[in-house]
């Protein structure tokens, strides 16, 4: 290894550190991490913060800005009357029927929402208990069933963070479609799908957590936040505007990644957001992370570690590893680490780029894996450590077991969709 790859080992593990232990908030690592490119001499500013200046950023810190618009919506207040009506009835229909209108409440919102899935939870607790359709066997399936869109065209974040990676790694944007990154993100919802309806008997009947103060504000906030029908048209509209323009930036360009700046401009200009929230999504904790990291990957691309490492593990498999097995093997890494550091960007943005120096070293498609990776990294959910998995855990009122007889099959299954789906799109 030569100095370089060391000093910039160095700042790789650094960064995992200060993510791992909590050193520093959220978003802050990465950041740290540039620094320390600086200081260590293995690039320039320019060269150490060039994620704040890459398209793809730009194009996801402005559709975060519509994000917060588009949750402002009667859209979402449709989705608590359709789940309060079907929770009535009970019965595993109408718990199917409750994944589906979750699943599609994700299509609008896009995965990993925060405000979505404590939306959820805040619904399923206020309901009244139903020995036919408990709480029980509601707030961990639609908890996770809120980061699985049945129709996955809202999945602007984690196919801006896949450009990156592939970026990173010497490939261009136009090597993977929003629309074949949508496709294998189908799959993985499948997966989830299929575990949900079968683990329905494995989920234990009892009552959930009472309604708290928290969440009598979370619905409360919800009902508030109704807005004229002009202006509700008007998101909607940039919502799809926006979606569309990001589906076709092979054919537009660098259009594609200005029309969401124009929507979250308009945003503001109609007073659906004011400044402070448009600021606050613009300049989120993740799309501190996404910029963060791309140096990072650069760095570890540009002095030959990734190489180094790709080759090195690919020597070590050997050629007779089936691409299934590749693929699969570092989507279980980076969805474990993502669950445990609670830091699904950052995780990728380690494990992505040496999936893709195996695959090429081995032969299989760079794509399959780049593409599988950064989808797993939202397909952890099986420790209550921190965020959707723990609020589920602490308001559904499981036991260990219980959390566990339904989450750990349901991993290995959504892995095996994801993966499957991965290499369909993008045969090795």
């Amino acid at each position: 290894m030569t100095t370089a790859m060391i000093l910039s080992l160095v700042v790789l593990v650094a960064m995992i550190l200060m993510i791992m232990f909590d050193v520093l908030p959220f978003g802050l690592p990465p950041i740290a991490a540039c620094i320390l490119i600086v200081l260590l001499g293995l690039g320039d500013v320019s060269y150490a913060f060039a994620g704040f200046t890459n398209s793809t950023v730009w194009m996801l810190a402005f559709f975060m800005v519509i994000l917060a618009a588009i949750q402002k919506t009667s859209l979402i207040l449709k989705v608590k009357s359709t789940m309060a009506r079907l929770v009535e009835r009970g019965g595993f229909k109408s718990y199917v029927l409750l994944l589906l209108v979750v699943m599609l409440g994700a299509s609008i919102v896009g995965m990993g929402s925060t405000a979505f899935y404590v939306l959820i939870f805040s619904l399923v607790v206020t309901m009244p208990y139903n020995e036919k359709l408990p709480g029980s066997k509601l707030m961990l399936p639609l908890g996770i069933a809120s980061n699985h869109p049945l129709i996955p065209i809202n999945v602007a974040l984690q196919y801006g963070v896949a450009i990156s990676v592939l970026s990173a790694s010497g490939f261009g944007s136009d090597n993977l479609t929003m629309l074949q990154f949508t496709i294998v993100s189908l799959f993985l919802s499948a997966g989830f799908l299929v575990w949900a309806i079968i683990g329905y008997k494995f989920l234990p009947s009892h009552p959930v957590a009472e309604p708290t103060v928290e969440n009598a504000a979370a619905l409360a906030d919800t009902g508030a936040e109704r807005m004229p029908a002009w202006k509700e048209r008007t998101v909607i509209i940039a919502f799809v505007i926006s979606i569309v323009a990001m589906m076709m930036v092979d054919s537009i360009g660098a259009l594609a990644y200005m029309i969401p700046g124009v929507a979250a401009i308009v945003m503001v200009l109609i007073g659906v957001l004011d400044f402070t929230e448009c600021r606050d999504n613009l300049f989120s904790p993740i799309i501190l992370m996404t910029a963060g990291v791309i140096p990072v990957a650069n760095c570890l691309a540009d002095t030959g570690l990734s190489t180094l490492v790709g080759t090195t593990v690919a020597n070590a498999l050997g050629t007779n590893i089936p691409a299934f097995a590749v693929v699969f093997i570092f989507a279980l890494l980076c969805s474990t680490f993502a669950c445990f550091t609670s830091s699904q960007v950052g995780t990728v943005m380690i494990f992505a780029p040496l999936a893709i120096a195996v695959c090429q070293g081995m032969g299989i498609s760079p794509m399959a894996a780049a593409v599988a990776v950064t989808l797993s990294g939202w397909a952890g959910h099986y420790m209550p450590i921190d965020g959707l998995p723990a609020m589920a855990f602490g308001m559904g009122k499981y036991t260990m077991a219980e959390f566990w007889k339904f989450t750990i099959p349901q991993y290995f299954v959504r892995l095996v969709f994801l993966t499957a789906g991965a290499l369909i799109v993008f045969p090795a």
